[in-house]
């Protein structure tokens, strides 16, 4: 009746490193026994002189803590996961509510207490709630991401809701950034939620940008995507970049030093001649896959875990089901992240792309739209 136990970082000196060992008990005490017999020193880490717990260790049978169960007599079974969880020093200790919620990751040896505590520390900016941002912000909120910016200044309308699933019938006509603050609070009510109501735009996107980690981004047009990475790379931030249109969509990320989107394309095509998704239309899936492979990058980024989608460009067909990937190189003679570049701030993005502002909107420059 083998259980797997989890080993926390400050006690893996005492098991050779390992973060999880495997032990036969029928009970917590008698697998806390068998721990403290094979690892000298662990009885210390564990208990006080008097054989007692210490206050400041908590223990976990699957994603319950023993003291809401049996205690040391809670008894285990075969497939059991316990986890050793220690007080941490300088902040970010979880709840009883975030242990259970966040039980699978404490499971994974990528993961674990202290890589769940730097999704908590996080900060990512998402531009736009849309059909990137939605699945986007709804796995980084489930994931224990600890603040979301999100920055949009449309309305719920009902042709968003064939893919934008933060969004609801009933909310149709309500600002996209209060409409997808109340769906993150009712998914993740630990994860805090930064509402701009505003147009990203060149007089805000370097005050924006540095109040984060890290940028995702989901826009539908070549000046906000330019503006997006310019700013990015000005400011130093990784970008994690999606795009979508009609059956296809692609995924990379932008890290300083690495190249950016104008080593990819230095200057954007004529107006027209690509269109949006307004104008092509999308299957409504789609971005929910892009979306959230957005997401998922975004994760390694902060855990430092896996090989990321840097220096890499991956395309998605969704009528074939092919997924390739291309390597991105980055270039020397770029404008804003070569080795001279010439571009030093933020420029006027619809006069370089050529792309005439909406009528409505005439009054301000450098508009964002999103999927």
């Amino acid at each position: 009746m083998s259980v797997k136990v989890y080993i926390p970082t400050p006690f893996r000196a005492l098991t050779g490193g390992q973060s999880r060992v495997e032990t036969e008990a029928g009970d917590v005490k008698g697998l806390l026994g068998d721990l403290e017999a094979r690892f000298p020193g662990m009885r210390d880490r564990l208990r006080d002189e008097q054989g007692v717990l210490h206050q400041f260790i908590n223990v976990y049978v699957n994603s319950e803590e023993i003291s809401a169960l049996d205690g040391e007599a809670t008894a285990l079974k075969g497939g059991d996961d316990v986890s050793i969880i220690p007080a941490v020093a300088g902040g970010s200790a979880f709840t009883i509510e975030e242990v259970k919620r966040y039980s699978r990751h404490f499971l994974l040896q990528d993961v674990g207490p202290s890589g769940q505590r730097k999704l908590k520390n996080a900060r990512v900016l998402l531009i736009g709630a849309g059909g990137l941002g939605s699945p986007a912000g709804l796995y980084l909120a489930a994931a224990g991401v600890g603040t979301l910016g999100l920055i949009d200044f449309d309305v719920v309308d009902h042709s968003n809701l064939q893919r934008q699933v933060l969004h609801f019938t009933d909310r149709v006509g309500d600002l996209k950034v209060e409409s997808a603050k109340q769906t993150i609070g009712m998914l993740n009510p630990n994860v805090k939620v930064e509402a701009h109501n505003a147009i990203l735009d060149s007089s805000n996107a370097f005050e924006l940008f540095r109040e984060y980690d890290y940028v995702l981004n989901g826009v539908d047009n070549f000046p906000a995507r330019y503006l997006a990475n310019d700013a990015a790379v000005l400011l130093g931030k990784t970008l994690i970049d999606g795009g979508i249109n009609q059956f296809e969509g692609q995924v990379t990320v932008y890290k300083p030093g690495h190249g950016c989107y104008r080593c990819l394309y230095p200057a954007p095509p004529p107006p027209g001649a690509v269109p949006s998704c307004a104008e092509a239309g999308v299957l409504g899936v789609l971005p929910g896959i892009v979306g959230s492979m957005q997401a998922l990058e975004t994760i390694k980024q902060i855990l430092g875990i896996g090989d990321p989608l840097v220096g890499r460009l991956l395309l998605f067909d969704a009528l074939s089901m092919e997924f390739r990937t291309l390597k991105l190189r980055r270039d020397k003679g770029c404008p804003v992240c070569g080795d001279h570049p010439t571009i030093t701030e933020l420029i006027d993005y619809h006069e370089f792309c050529g792309a005439p502002i909406p009528a409505e909107l005439a009054d301000q420059r450098d508009r964002v739209a999103v999927h």
